[in-house]
């Protein structure tokens, strides 16, 4: 079983975490790593987003009406839903500078009205779940659609390459993963500089075409996209689900909140990626107004023939760096989803003895890249992966618009007017894209929605075992105080310490009644330890413990970390001196409970659910290996739990 306690709500004083982005660096060499690491997704949107647009499931006639509506769609998506919405005021909503779905969830948790032990309304964790599953997905298409749209550029540098595109592709995306356990330290130093060339080259080759035809700067007048939605309704409707191509990776801005911190990620994308991004869609308008053939290819065909071969490299190492940022993004995710009990322990490594945030999942990297092959090799094309990108991307945004709602009027307490006033603008905006996406379910559409369905059952699914679990060990414990005075008094006492790991911080952990039971000993200095994760990403290390003397060599300890740290539970104990003598490791004794779940009728969940749970609980990480426990001083004890 997880030894982990659910998380619970942190005190109220509030002590500054542990920032991760450094204060030693500059400004500008934050927002240099930001542009490397955060827009990469965002920044290879141009290599896709008008080709699908014109060539797509939904193609447009190339004509001035329909490239100028697309153009300013693009402009005024980026400017309110990037810039105002995540930009200018979901980046303030950092948990102790961390962001992202879930770090939300527990910010709104502590600072709002459910602080003070409430639990989450259960309506806002499924929007957190939901986002999470939907997110999965999005991790998924990211590194096959950004990959295989820059490799097809080898088709606009010579007819005969086309093959070549699916067994290169593959070659890359394989090689990504695979490096992937030796960390991303010293590529990551890489990033920056490549993705700045990379968006001067966009910028450049955008202005290059915009000389040509400086007309097509009119089309960041609104009036354009509202002449196009009035002329052309349904087809305009239909471009949604393409267009919002461009603003995907938006919520890799609030994800990676914690690497850079808001500043440098606000600097960047206002100072150098908005004003790059732009410059290009405007320049690949003009190509197509000039030249309405080159909606194959349009980003590829802005370069002259000579430069399309570096051009395809450039942009294929910009889409590596994409998918690299995705990936690491995800390992976060599963590292807070473990921490905040809605997945099972899982084996996670760091790869940077200096970074915390540089970690590798091995289980969720082979998983990933199994899925991403799989859909490089189904769909084959970047036009096809399209379909099923947006709603991945827009089911996310809807849902945070939802969380942030609750955030700014519980939390920032906003009036009611300008509440309504933002929900009603972000809503209708993000309904319109996700309504415009579900037209592509049939057409690849399924895919994220599958994804997200089976991620959705086994977090929840997780979750509910768990909390059936520790209800079921909590009808059948016994009290502390009477054990103690009964069966504890009489037995045969040893020296040394022995921890009993334990869920619940209540009654006598089955581990520490079945070794009673079977040695019929005790040691002189008993702990019942129960780690527990807050809703903080990093607990401050002088609040860690909670300690209650039991009498009799007895203690409860509550070891607090938080949700972005990783439990080092022999290193804590060292550290705590309030049990009497200091710890040492070679005198202390752990004790582990391990769980065999029965499936049964009783109330609670489906059978099948059931037997999913104790499939999911017998293939988690051990508890030795989770909570750093040392091999030679661990004993475990099974037991039988019906749920």
């Amino acid at each position: 079983m997880s030894d982990v306690a659910p998380a619970g709500t942190a005190d109220p004083a509030q002590p500054s975490a542990p920032h991760h982005h450094g204060q030693r660096q500059g400004l500008a060499g934050l927002a240099i790593g930001a542009i490397g690491v955060v827009y990469g997704d965002i920044g290879t949107s141009p290599l896709y987003a008008m080709k699908e647009v014109f060539v797509g499931h939904h193609p447009l006639a190339v004509d001035q009406l329909h490239i100028f509506g697309v153009i300013s769609l693009m402009f005024w998506s980026l400017m309110l839903i990037v810039t105002l919405k995540y930009v200018l005021i979901i980046l303030r909503a950092d948990n102790n500078g961390e962001g992202g779905s879930l770090a939300l969830l527990a910010l709104i948790q502590r600072r709002s009205g459910a602080a003070g032990g409430k639990r989450w309304g259960p309506s806002l964790v499924m929007l957190g779940v939901v986002a999470t599953a939907l997110f999965f997905g999005d991790c998924m298409i990211t590194p096959a659609i950004s990959v295989l749209s820059a490799v097809e550029g080898l088709a606009t540098v010579e007819q005969g390459f086309d093959s070549f595109v699916l067994p290169i592709a593959v070659t890359i995306l394989i090689a990504l993963f695979y490096l992937q356990s030796i960390g991303t330290a010293k590529v990551g130093r890489l990033f920056g500089p490549i993705m700045i060339l990379y968006f001067i080259v966009l910028a450049v080759m955008g202005v290059m075409h915009i000389a040509e035809r400086p007309d097509v700067l009119w089309a960041l007048n609104p009036a354009w996209a509202v002449r196009f939605a009035v002329t052309d309704g349904k087809l305009a409707f239909l471009a949604l689900g393409s267009v919002v191509l461009a603003v995907t990776g938006a919520e890799a801005l609030y994800a990676d909140m914690g690497h850079f911190g808001r500043k440098p990620i606000s600097y960047a994308w206002l100072g150098f990626v908005l004003p790059a991004l732009m410059l290009n869609y405007l320049g690949q308008g003009a190509l197509l107004l000039e030249t309405p053939a080159a909606a194959v290819n349009p980003f590829f065909l802005m370069a002259p023939e000579d430069w399309r071969l570096p051009l395809v490299i450039l942009a294929t190492m910009a889409t590596v760096i994409a998918s690299q940022a995705v990936i690491t993004g995800a390992y976060s995710v599963v590292q807070q989803a473990v921490q905040l009990g809605l997945m099972p322990r899982i084996r996670i490594t760091h790869t940077s003895a200096s970074e915390a945030g540089q970690i590798y999942i091995p289980a969720a990297n082979w998983a990933l890249m199994v899925m991403v092959l799989l859909l490089v090799f189904g769909f084959g094309e970047s036009s096809n992966l399209a379909a099923a990108y947006g709603i991945a991307v827009t089911g996310t945004m809807f849902i945070s618009t939802c969380m942030v709602g609750v955030l700014i009027r519980r939390v920032w307490h906003w009036p009611i007017w300008a509440v309504a006033l933002f929900e009603l603008v972000f809503l209708t905006i993000d309904g319109l894209y996700f309504a415009s996406n579900l037209t592509k379910v049939p057409d690849g559409g399924w895919f994220p929605l599958l994804v997200a369905v089976i991620v959705f059952v086994l977090l929840t699914t997780w979750s509910q075992g768990r909390k059936l679990m520790l209800e079921r060990m909590r009808e059948a414990a016994m009290p502390i105080r009477i054990f103690i005075d009964s069966a504890a008094s009489s037995a045969t006492r040893v020296s040394g310490t022995a921890v009993f790991m334990t869920s619940t911080p209540e009654g006598v952990p089955h581990a520490l009644l079945h070794n009673l039971k079977h040695n019929r000993v005790l040691h002189e200095r008993v702990i019942l330890l129960t780690v527990r994760v807050t809703d903080m990403p990093y607990f401050p290390s002088d609040d860690r413990f909670l300690h209650e003397d039991l009498g009799q060599g007895f203690h409860r300890v509550i070891l607090r970390y938080g949700f972005m740290e990783e439990p080092d539970v022999p290193a804590n104990l060292k550290s705590f001196d309030g049990c009497g003598a200091a710890f040492r490791m070679m005198d202390t004794s752990f004790f582990l409970s391990r769980q065999t779940l029965l499936a049964s009728e009783r109330p609670g969940m489906a059978i099948w659910r059931e037997k999913l749970f104790a499939w999911m609980l017998r293939n988690a990480e051990s508890a030795m290996e989770f909570f750093r426990l040392p091999t030679n001083r661990v004993v475990e004890l099974g037991s039988q739990i019906e749920i």
